[in-house]
């Protein structure tokens, strides 16, 4: 079945590396599906436009709400792009399309009776678009004005009282579907780190939640459906999107439920506890899988306009090139704990990894010296049987055999890691095969070697098999660095067609055979593969 991503971003003035990795998480999973054959899969991202917070900051900017989404709305557009995120579907929330969706979801709970009048009274964070309840509110002091305030625990966001008629959604009656929910599938939240926070939230209890604003606070969103004095609270319509792309309300039933939504931690109570009873309010299925990740520090420090420590994604693709960006971000982003950035470590990695380890092994197969003829070559049966000790004149060693072995199991622990969403994990393997391939090159010197026939067939064998480790690499890391990998494969003379996952698990010369690829000239890009980057003060 082919898998469904869909990552959504509240839209502040500008996309930070935050919202890059969110898109980067989901964009490498999802080419991951396709390299293995999903069709017709979805993978959409876009902006939530309307709230108070959109409303307030269009006002500060001296813009109108419509300008001001248009204009930050273009910068996510274009860091996808440059970032080499390739969604199938960019949506607004602004759209014709989604206010059709918005309009019949909220007519589906009203029917249902899940939708009533009421009075709400209690604190709301503007910046966090939420509902904070008594108990996760404590007091504060803003650093900019000296006076005490409130603020939620959980976020430091300030909050203001607020009380006011509008509608009510019936979230309390929906605790025990929802603890069914999680608990019959043990991916519904993931990892399990936030699907235990999920449940601890379930156990607290529920109340029913506030969803919608007096329009005459809040005229930037979608009219309440029959009742123009009321605007759509923004997280009902925010969720709708993932509908809104499958279709909805008409066409939707081929692609929901989703396979996966891909959020940040501070989203996590919006789409694990409010989005799946909404769902089931309306009479539809929750999402299958709420992948949630942690947030990046800057040296350790939350990143903040006051302390002048955010990083700007644009200028670090600059530097670094966006498959350089996308790789450190997805090597030392993992869900369950946040990452730690630093321009140091970005260069120290990329060196390492991309300049060092992966483009040095291709610079010494396409070296004219030890490749004259520019081809891929042949894998000698003699020279390199497929079990060893087969021949006892064979000068492969155990070591040597372990590199096959571990090119041999490395597909299928690179597609568990891949499912898993430890990409992480794909890239360390996989780096430490590449390694294991430079070793094996540096053991038998090829450059060492004569001019014999003999000597000759031994050093193909030995370019053949490095090439082979790049072949099989290149290949599974494409979803990762889709830009250098295709450069990489191009290079081997491995074409379009010949880069599938079913084609990294077959390596014909483990098992006697020869690889269609062997014998043909290989690309004529002659440039540095990744140029090793300078450290700047």
């Amino acid at each position: 079945m082919a898998a469904f991503f869909f990552v959504s971003f509240i839209q502040p003035l500008v996309p930070h590396l935050g919202h890059l990795y969110s898109a980067v998480l989901a964009d490498t999973v999802h080419r991951w599906q396709q390299l293995k054959g999903a069709a017709g899969s979805i993978f959409s991202t876009g902006t939530d436009e309307h709230g108070l917070k959109i409303q307030q900051a269009a006002v500060a900017h001296g813009k109108g709400p419509r300008q001001f989404c248009d204009e930050v709305s273009q910068h996510f557009r274009d860091l996808f792009s440059k970032s080499h995120v390739r969604h199938t579907d960019f949506i607004r929330t602004t759209e014709s399309r989604h206010r059709k969706s918005v309009e019949h979801f909220w007519r589906k709970l009203q029917s249902a009776g899940y939708i009533y009048q009421g009075k709400y009274e209690g604190w709301y964070s503007t910046s966090d678009e939420a509902f904070v309840p008594d108990n996760k509110v404590i007091d504060s002091m803003d650093k900019t004005t000296g006076k005490n305030i409130k603020v939620a625990i959980e976020t430091g966001s300030p909050v203001e009282w607020m009380k006011e008629e509008n509608y009510m959604f019936r979230l309390s009656e929906f605790g025990p579907r929802l603890m069914q929910w999680l608990d019959s599938n043990p991916r519904a939240v993931y990892p399990c780190k936030y699907r235990s926070l999920v449940r601890g939230w379930l156990e607290e209890g529920l109340e029913d939640l506030s969803v919608s604003r007096q329009r005459d606070r809040l005229p930037w969103g979608i009219p309440v459906p029959d009742d123009p004095s009321q605007t759509v609270y923004v997280w009902l319509d925010a969720l709708v999107n993932y509908l809104t792309v499958c279709g909805y309300p008409d066409n939707h039933h081929t692609h929901w439920p989703a396979d996966c939504h891909v959020v940040g931690k501070d989203i996590v109570r919006f789409h694990a506890v409010y989005w799946p009873a909404f769902l089931m309010a309306a009479g539809l299925d929750p999402p299958r899988s709420v992948v949630t990740h942690s947030h990046w520090l800057m040296e350790s420090q939350k990143m903040s306009k006051s302390k002048g420590n955010v990083v700007d994604p644009f200028d670090r693709i600059q530097r670094y090139s966006a498959d350089g960006l996308r790789y450190f971000l997805l090597k030392h982003g993992v869900l369950e704990a946040d990452g730690d950035y630093s321009d140091e470590k970005v260069v120290k990695v990329l060196n390492a990894d991309l300049a060092g380890n992966i483009g040095g092994l291709l610079n010494r197969c396409l070296a004219t010296s030890l490749n004259p003829t520019q081809t891929f070559p042949a894998c000698s049966a003699d020279m390199f049987p497929v079990h060893l000790g087969r021949q006892s004149s064979s000068w492969a060693t155990e070591e040597d055999y372990k590199l096959l072995r571990t090119l041999q199991e490395l597909p299928g622990s690179v597609n568990q890691h891949y499912e898993n969403f430890h990409v992480y994990k794909v890239l360390e393997e996989t780096m430490l095969c590449v390694k294991q391939a430079n070793g094996f090159v540096h053991r038998h010197k090829p450059w060492k070697l004569g001019d014999t026939p003999r000597d000759r067939e031994r050093a193909g064998t030995i370019l053949h098999i490095a090439m082979e480790t790049l072949r099989v690499a290149g290949i599974l890391l494409q979803p990762a660095m889709p830009d250098l990998m295709s450069r990489l494969l191009g290079r081997l003379a491995i074409e379009e067609d010949e880069r599938t996952w079913h084609d990294a698990e077959d390596i014909p010369c483990v098992e006697g055979r020869e690889g269609l690829y062997v014998g043909r000239t290989l690309g004529a890009d002659k440039g540095v593969l990744f140029q090793r980057l300078e450290r700047k003060n």
